[in-house]
């Protein structure tokens, strides 16, 4: 019973983990914006979050009762999927830095919001559980 209340706390931590780190790679992007020859760096965030639920169970679907219908599996390693990939340059600059900084501002507010909104979400069991345990 305790690993249904204490499973979406996981996987909201562990989103908010992948959030912080994809925050750190695009302010690192953005600090590079005036270095020669920096190739901007991401993580797709899907492929990431799958490969970190993956080996517990909490995306990829796995059967409790053997009468339940088979889910199909997500494939894909953790050390494939967090790792980082380019940027696509949108634009050629002559130094051969590929960092769109209006695309990194606004991927940066994007991330910020999203981060935002799982620490609330996470507040938000934590007080309901909370609740649930006292009684209110």
């Amino acid at each position: 019973m305790l690993d249904k209340m204490v499973g979406v706390m996981d996987f909201q931590s562990k989103a908010l983990v992948l959030r912080a780190e994809r925050q750190r790679t695009i302010a690192s992007n953005i600090a590079n914006v005036d270095t020669p020859g920096y190739v901007a760096r991401d993580f797709n965030f899907k492929n990431a979050m799958s490969a970190a639920t993956a080996s517990e169970g909490l995306i990829v679907g796995h059967k409790t009762d053997a009468r339940h219908m088979d889910l199909p599996e997500l494939n894909g390693s953790s050390l494939d999927a967090q790792k980082l990939g380019y940027g696509v340059q949108s634009q050629p600059n002559l130094d051969n830095n590929t960092v769109d900084l209006d695309r990194e501002r606004a991927n940066f507010v994007d991330n910020s919001v999203r981060y935002e909104a799982t620490l609330r979400f996470i507040n938000g069991q934590a007080k309901t559980m909370l609740g649930a345990i006292t009684g209110q």
